[in-house]
């Protein structure tokens, strides 16, 4: 994989969209510091010069129905990573990364288009790996950083290095079989099926109550609704 270095940029995600064409397919763009990150429903996304992982990924050979999975797949990855350090982590659908019950990880994928017609997407996720306490209280959600949780600061571009790594071992399988073939490693590593949970399906609507029942084979919530029925949720705000 190509990678881009900056050491300040507005995003790397709107760095990577505004030159999609231009650059090839599998090209990462890393960032020592994001001016104006953000996360899902456009939340800012905090990104200090404290050598955390901010990253993006060009990709443009994806079949559309697997494009909703991107995020869940550079989840299972970024896990894979993390779990290396000897930490525990946990899976929040449909693609934040929990240690401790405290994000550590949060994914976005943006879609780029052409005469409004999708023909590829960016893929982009922030790791918090080296902050110090008083960055990380901040932030307005109980949040983790990899060195607090081993007690040692951690090597960025080793980390680096390995995510890429680990992101281009398994891609071509996913862009083959989607969802499917990561779906053990998905489940593994949640722990919220079969208990009662809160879901907002967008910032403009309430918060509903269900029961979780499973993660299907397209990377969906099954959940059972207030009425008692089962119920398909595509995509949302889990709170647990």
């Amino acid at each position: 994989m190509k990678l881009i270095k900056f050491k300040t940029i507005n995003s790397t995600n709107t760095y990577a969209l505004n030159r999609f064409q231009e650059l090839e397919d599998m090209t990462a763009i890393a960032a020592k510091t994001q001016t104006d990150g953000r996360g899902r429903f456009e939340r800012k996304w905090l990104s200090p010069d404290c050598e955390n992982i901010y990253l993006s990924i060009v990709l443009k050979q994806i079949k559309k129905e697997f494009a909703p999975n991107l995020t869940q797949y550079l989840c299972v990855t970024a896990a894979k990573v993390i779990e290396k350090y000897s930490v525990k982590v946990q899976i929040k659908w449909p693609n934040d990364l929990l240690v401790e019950g405290k994000k550590i990880a949060g994914i976005l994928c943006e879609a780029h288009t052409t005469h409004n017609i999708p023909d590829g997407f960016v893929l982009g996720i922030g790791i918090n790996i080296n902050m110090n306490e008083d960055v990380l209280r901040n932030i307005d959600k109980p949040a983790a950083s990899l060195n607090l949780e081993t007690g040692t600061n951690i090597d960025k571009q080793k980390f680096l290095d390995s995510l890429l790594i680990e992101f281009e071992a398994g891609f071509d399988r996913f862009a083959e079989k989607g969802f499917a073939c990561i779906r053990e490693d998905y489940l593994k590593r949640i722990n919220f099926l079969g208990k009662s949970i809160t879901i907002r399906k967008r910032d403009d609507l309430p918060e509903e109550k269900f029961q979780a029942l499973d993660i299907n084979e397209s990377g969906n919530l099954v959940v059972l609704n207030k009425e008692k029925q089962r119920e398909i949720i595509f995509s949302g705000d889990l709170i647990l």
